[in-house]
């Protein structure tokens, strides 16, 4: 970005006046600016005889300040140009994606997407019957959350691999705030939605840049363990409950004396069928490629393909019927999920409140919350939820980008209303799920018209098939989530980041072992805490490249070159450096500031206190390249310095000075 800067003009009058006085007239040097832009600076006399810049308040470099009344003339004609550069052709087609791929949309699109989001629907309607049980709500509540934010996507997201939906990480959260009390799970729908939106409406999505790799994985490959053991109570048919990966194990072991047999056996089994499935894909008949296949082999591929993708609905139909098969008036081999709601649900505002319940004996099982105790409870998940909900929407989209770059705002936005739809249909939070959009791009989707069709399996799975959901066993489906996310334990990362760096792998460990004894948005906050620790250190302690150089007269001289901006962290750390090189020298010491692109108060005050540490050893200390923004500090802290923007008048400096020295 090109500077202007505002320097005093000489006169003839101040020409006459230098040979009055016996100084010599200053020295032109070139700043480059960040773009590469050459300004011609004007550098008055540092000494009689030495030309150069003496840091004062005779000389401010200025970036044509304005007061502040004509400050606040700007505000109207800002606010103008800032409507007209919003209310744009450009930026509503950036902001509502559909206005772009719809016109353009073909019969070849059509397809893909129908076939992609028949497909996704059937992997949908079995998870989220399954993350409703992580999340300890109703199983119609998985199903509500599945189809509105489906069609919502289709008008503002800008990834047609993204099936909006419940996931395992949100069913997750959701049950670490809500403890299964739906009202709790809708209102979190709706604030939730409610933070995601105003996150991309104030272009927020920059966010998820402070969660780092390390972070990420680390906390995926503890939600993983905790989904994991929050479903094998149900695979072995006993009751235990705990928010925490100890708390879950601590209750596992105190009941697994209660295992049930049927469950355990059906689990176990249903465990091994799908890992079995998940491999069928990979098997090929045929050559290689596809052109050479004949008509046979190309169906039975994509028979193998279609059926270990459709693995999750075809257990749940298998089970569901061993279950119905085996149900007798109530006795049941295996616990199942029960009554499901037939049809669609009521459209509503999301609950306020959570009214008190009693059971037939007038004891109260449910105290009654207002609204502020239910934001009260929600605490800090309304941050950590929406962020969560990002970095798994944004790592389905960066996985199928093929080098496209991707608009995190806009998914924020997306998600957001998704979620507030949500809300009104009794949906608890969702986002893209990673292991559908690998199904819905495998499947061929085209644009993001696929969640279409998902939207709509999953209404004519309400309307027509929950009176047969109530024989699915709870073991299947703790089979299909455990199957699913035993995946997503990351332990590949591992051997790679301690090849790469090892320091890397401390914020990552630290994540995954806080997540797993805390509740796990502290676990989230000590790792990214750690980041920052480690980022603060880092800018805390920059490097100092130490040259020994000569003058063309023979004078030795150091020259310190930091290698990044000064701020406050590292003020101390640079002056004691500096000094301590300074004191072992002896000689002229020269700070390159080549890499200095920006200082602050802190490091001014700093660098005051090093130059009158230097002048009270008489020994010289003068600057090399100073950047003007970093010029701008230092005369607002009114520093008295020397400044230099060529080596030859440096070297010229440095000789007449020590000649001046020894004359003296």
């Amino acid at each position: 970005m090109n500077r202007n800067f505002s320097f005093p003009r000489r006169t003839s009058s101040d020409t006459q006046l230098d040979k009055v006085q016996g100084i010599k007239g200053a020295s032109v040097y070139n700043i480059h600016g960040l773009a590469g832009s050459q300004g011609s600076l004007s550098i008055p006399p540092i000494h009689r005889d030495v030309p150069g810049y003496r840091g004062s308040n005779e000389f401010i470099l200025s970036d044509d300040k304005k007061t502040t009344m004509d400050q606040l003339r700007e505000i109207g004609p800002w606010c103008r140009r800032k409507y007209k550069s919003i209310f744009r052709k450009k930026i509503l087609y950036k902001r509502v994606p559909v206005l772009s791929w719809l016109p353009k949309y073909n019969g070849e699109d059509a397809i893909g997407d129908l076939v992609a989001g028949f497909t996704v629907g059937l992997t949908v309607i079995p998870q989220a019957l399954a993350y409703s049980s992580i999340a300890g709500l109703p199983a119609a509540y998985g199903l509500y959350g599945s189809f509105l934010g489906c069609f919502i996507y289709i008008l503002l997201g800008s990834c047609k691999d993204v099936p909006m939906g419940p996931t395992a990480i949100a069913s997750l959260l959701t049950f670490q705030v809500t403890n299964g009390i739906w009202q709790r799970a809708v209102l979190l729908c709706f604030l939730t939605g409610l933070v995601e939106l105003l996150m991309g409406l104030f272009a927020l999505g920059f966010l998820i840049d402070f969660v780092s790799g390390p972070v990420s994985s680390g906390f995926t490959s503890a939600a993983a363990l905790i989904i994991l053991s929050s479903q094998v109570k149900d695979l072995l048919g006993i009751t235990a409950k705990g928010n925490t990966f100890v708390e879950q194990w601590q209750a596992i072991l105190v009941d697994i004396h209660n295992t049930r047999l049927g469950d355990a056996v059906m689990g176990f089994t249903c465990i091994v069928v799908l890992l079995l499935m998940r491999l069928l894909p990979r098997v090929k008949f045929g050559p290689p490629e596809v052109e050479d296949q004949s008509l046979l082999q190309k169906i039975m591929n994509k028979t193998m393909w279609l059926v270990g993708t459709a693995r999750n609905a075809i257990i749940v139909v298998v089970c569901g019927s061993i279950g119905a098969a085996f149900y007798n008036n109530g006795q049941m081999p295996f616990k199942m999920i029960g009554d499901v709601p037939k049809g669609l649900p009521s459209v509503q505002p999301p609950p306020f409140y959570v009214p008190e319940v009693k059971d037939a004996n007038g004891t109260i099982t449910q105290e009654y919350e207002s609204f502020g105790d239910m934001l009260g409870s929600f605490g800090s998940m309304l941050i950590v939820i929406p962020l969560i909900a990002l970095l798994e929407d944004v790592a389905i989209c960066k996985a199928f980008a093929n080098g496209k770059p991707v608009d995190a705002t806009q998914e924020l936005i997306a998600i957001g209303v998704s979620n507030i739809a949500n809300s009104f249909v009794q949906g608890y939070p969702g986002t893209g799920a990673l292991s559908r959009g690998a199904v819905n791009n495998a499947s061929g989707v085209r644009t993001p018209f696929g969640g279409l069709y998902t939207g709509i399996i999953v209404i004519l799975a309400l309307l027509f098939f929950t009176p047969y959901f109530f024989y699915i066993p709870k073991a299947a489906l703790a089979a299909i989530i455990i199957a699913a996310v035993i995946f997503m334990v990351e332990v590949r990362v591992v051997k790679p980041m301690w090849r790469s760096k090892k320091t890397d792998l401390i914020p990552g460990i630290a994540a995954f072992i806080a997540c797993l004894a805390l509740p796990i948005e502290y676990g989230i906050l000590v790792g990214i805490g750690l980041n920052v620790v480690f980022i603060l250190y880092h800018a805390a302690r920059p490097k100092l490249h130490l040259d020994q150089l000569i003058t063309p007269c023979g004078i030795k001289y150091l020259m310190l070159t930091p290698d990044r901006s000064l701020i406050f962290p590292s003020s101390d750390f640079v002056r004691n450096l500096i000094n301590k090189h300074g004191l072992k020298n002896q000689t002229p010491v020269v700070i390159d500031c080549t890499h200095i692109y920006g200082a602050d108060f802190t490091a001014a005050q700093v660098i005051d206190t090093l130059i009158k540490d230097f002048k009270m050893r008489n020994q010289m200390l003068l600057f090399l390249n100073l950047k003007p923004s970093v010029c701008n500090v230092f005369e607002g802290a009114e520093l008295e310095y020397r400044v230099f923007y060529d080596i030859e008048q440096l070297e010229k400096a440095i000789q007449e000075i020590r000649r001046k020295s020894f004359q003296a």
